[in-house]
């Protein structure tokens, strides 16, 4: 599964760590002692999220891709 979704990923000073969310799949978020973590842990997240829509049956949103402005 190829995962094209967008990821952001800042550092939360509240938890203390990375935090990285899926803006186009909702509730789709991870964390991470790292930048790299989070990454690594939110594409596990986006594949989790997926196969649980696939699962009930809830409709996946496909990647938008960059957006582009005027």
């Amino acid at each position: 599964m190829e995962l094209k979704y967008e990821i952001l990923i800042y550092w939360s000073a509240e938890d203390g760590a990375f935090l990285a969310e899926v803006p186009e799949l909702p509730g789709c978020m991870a964390d991470g002692s790292s930048y790299q973590e989070a990454l690594k842990n939110a594409e596990v997240i986006i594949r989790e999220w997926i196969e649980t829509a696939q699962e009930i049956g809830r409709p996946i949103p496909e990647p938008r891709g960059k957006l582009m402005y005027a």
